[in-house]
């Protein structure tokens, strides 16, 4: 009963799936003689800048299992989707600020594409692209990469910001995204850094020490709909916000980056963004969410976000001078902290 099963459990009690995967305990960690995503490997090959793979453990499939039937309203169902692997360099290690640009381009438009064909597949409900980086996070594999799940459903996080979005719209009239962001250039004091076409910042309502919330400019609700100057311009915002990031306590800061987009179908006006949770408070402290975080779902903030977005302002000047040094012309500019910019 251990082999082979992908399926999905419904949570009665938050009204969602819990996506059941027996395989995924027996995938590599961390030790592994060769690694499976470096040139010459048996799925990469040689001849690429960046490259999609299936993933060999995938949380769901297109052929699924499920391991038994449900009862009463304990159901299951087959976890039909797919689980990808994105790649971004050859180079065994590095962030999103180390890799070249032009990779970082090419990233943002095989996520875009990925979108629009998984899309097509009148069973998939969402595309979640999302980037784990550090062992404190459980990354399994060191090569920088990312993971597209592409899901049968959508996740409950953004159902659970369009009805905010919705209510929004109702009660003011306008885009809650388009709205937070200008609040945020306003007042000034969480913004990071901006280019043309896309603005970085640590939000008021921030749950994480060092969350950074990336917002398009232009009402855009998924990655399908960036102009070609606007994927660059995000891979310019992802890399400075990286370099920042590993700037701000002098050494390679784990996270999580979470794209969030308009689902398959329905969802009109949705605004697509991306969020970053890194997990130091500190440079030797971790934020552990326990007992309030998952009991509760009530984050605690262990200080004032304008005084966490004044030292990420510091680090993305250090960030902006390395990249510089390193051959790459930011788009934008650091942010002043000062309000009405």
């Amino acid at each position: 009963m251990s082999e082979g099963f992908n399926e999905l459990r419904w949570n009665p009690l938050l009204g969602c799936w819990v996506i059941v995967s027996s395989r995924r305990a027996v995938r590599p960690w961390r030790a592994v003689e060769k690694c499976p995503f470096c040139p010459g490997a048996e799925e990469t090959g040689y001849g690429w800048d960046v490259i999609v793979l299936d993933n060999k453990y995938p949380a769901l499939k297109r052929d699924a299992r499920k391991s038994r039937e449900g009862v009463d309203f304990y159901r299951v169902e087959e976890a039909y989707g797919a689980a990808k692997v994105v790649v971004e360099t050859p180079e065994h290690t590095g962030d999103l600020d180390t890799v070249p640009f032009s990779n970082l381009v090419k990233y943002v438009e095989l996520l875009a594409s990925l979108t629009e064909e998984e899309c097509r597949d009148s069973r998939i409900e969402y595309v979640l692209p999302f980037r784990n980086k550090g062992e404190v996070i459980g990354v399994s594999l060191t090569h920088p990469h990312s993971q597209v799940y592409v899901l049968p459903f959508v996740p409950p996080r953004v159902k659970r910001e369009y009805e905010m979005m919705r209510q929004h719209r109702a009660e003011r009239g306008g885009c809650l995204i388009c709205d937070i962001l200008e609040l945020e250039r306003k007042e000034g004091a969480r913004l990071v850094y901006e280019n043309r076409a896309f603005t970085a910042f640590l939000p008021f309502f921030a749950m994480w020490p060092y969350e950074v919330h990336v917002y398009p400019r232009r009402h855009i609700e998924s990655l399908t709909g960036l102009e070609p100057e606007e994927k660059a311009l995000l891979a310019d915002a992802l890399k400075v916000v990286t370099a920042a990031y590993n700037a701000l306590f002098g050494f390679s800061l784990p996270y999580m980056m979470v794209f969030h987009q308009k689902p398959c179908r329905g969802y009109e006006g949705f605004h697509m963004h991306v969020e970053f949770y890194p997990v130091h408070r500190s440079a030797d402290k971790l934020k552990y969410p326990a007992g309030i975080e998952w009991g509760g779902w009530v984050f605690t903030y262990d200080a004032l976000p304008e005084e966490k977005a004044e030292e990420l302002r510091r680090a993305a000047v250090k960030a902006v001078e390395n990249l510089k040094r390193s051959g790459y012309k930011p788009r934008g500019e650091v942010s002043s902290g000062q309000a009405g910019e």
